[in-house]
């Protein structure tokens, strides 16, 4: 069989293009011992592939010209020498942008999944996936939010930011969402639960919006944006407020040039708690994150925002277009499957 791929045609430079991938043919490898093949079925697109775009290791190596895109994806096993795994088992892993990935043992956020008939198989690349986890754990390990405490979250339409929204304002605390539109605005606040919202593309001196939009000051903020945004909440942060770090999409789009933050010191001057955090270190937190969030989700009480883009031939250009911040919710691909095939 054919097995098709989008690997990196060139480095991008700012903004990830579509020209900045290729769809390639090669042949479907064959599982070997301790390996599974797998069929992939929805891609979750993340912002933080960006940073594996460039040429330079962080916490993942880099991907290298000609090499198939990393991410993570809804997949179901085809055959498996791998134990604990069976064919037609339905899983969640770090893969590639591919119609056929291996996996095994050592496959980064690999799990099992149990999927619930009337619950969308593709929630579970986003919202009832890594999405919705990493702003649960996030959250709750990294910024131990109490009810009546005010919650800042930035990119807070996005895929994480929209679930750390819902799940804040369910856990009773008051939560003000930064975005970049007034639809944006619109939504959190109307849809998600949000008490205010910043646009940041308008509101003028972000410091003094979220003042005004948060007087008392902040206890915790979820960021996922870092640059000119994290400077401006570090100054309305409470004494003992707490800083999740876990995403800054503001600068992925030029790590080489990143933004400045002049405001570090409120650090001591507050006494605060500032931690970034990558989800794959919390896995024994998962389970008991997926509980409740599928709780709310069959509640009605979270909605989970998807923006579908079909085809992996289109891969690239829903790519391109979430960095540019065209998109709301989570970005997600679902593969063209052939006729023979069934999810």
């Amino acid at each position: 069989m054919l097995n098709r791929q989008v690997v990196l045609k060139s480095y991008p430079t700012g903004v990830p293009l579509p020209e900045d991938f290729e769809l390639i043919e090669t042949s479907v490898a064959e599982p070997g011992e301790g390996q599974m093949l797998v069929r992939n079925l929805f891609f979750s697109l993340e912002a933080a592939i960006r940073s594996w775009l460039d040429g330079i290791a962080n916490y993942f190596e880099p991907i290298p010209l000609g090499g198939a895109i990393r991410g993570p994806s809804v997949a179901k096993v085809i055959s498996s020498h791998l134990d604990g795994f069976e064919s037609g088992d339905i899983i969640f892993g770090l893969h590639h942008w591919e119609d056929y990935s291996l996996s095994d043992a050592n496959t980064a956020l690999l799990s099992k999944l149990s999927p619930e008939p009337d619950i969308p198989l593709s929630y579970y690349s986003g919202g009832l996936g890594g999405s919705g986890h990493t702003a649960y754990v996030g959250l709750h390990e990294i910024g131990k939010i109490q009810a009546g405490e005010t919650v800042l979250i930035s990119a807070a339409a996005g895929a994480t930011g929209s679930m750390a929204t819902q799940i804040a304002n369910l856990r009773g605390c008051k939560v003000v969402g930064v975005v970049g539109g007034d639809d944006k605005a619109t939504l959190i606040t109307q849809t998600l639960g949000a008490s205010a919202a910043i646009n940041y593309k308008s509101c003028g001196d972000l410091k003094t919006a979220i003042t005004d939009a948060c007087p008392e000051g902040v206890d915790v903020y979820f960021d996922n944006v870092g640059g000119n945004t994290l400077d401006a909440a570090l100054q309305c942060m409470k004494t003992f407020g707490r800083v999740i770090g876990c995403g800054m999409i503001s600068d992925y789009n030029h790590q080489d040039n990143p933004t400045p933050i002049y405001n570090m010191w409120k650090l001591v001057e507050r006494e605060l708690t500032m931690k970034g955090f990558l989800l794959y270190t919390y896995m024994d937190k998962v389970p008991a994150a997926s509980q409740q969030l599928h709780e709310w989700v069959r509640s009605g009480e979270i909605k989970i925002l998807e923006n579908i883009t079909q085809g992996l031939p289109n891969a690239g250009w829903a790519y391109s277009e979430m960095m540019r911040g065209a998109t709301i919710g989570k970005n997600v691909v679902a593969m063209d499957l052939r006729p023979e095939e069934s999810l």
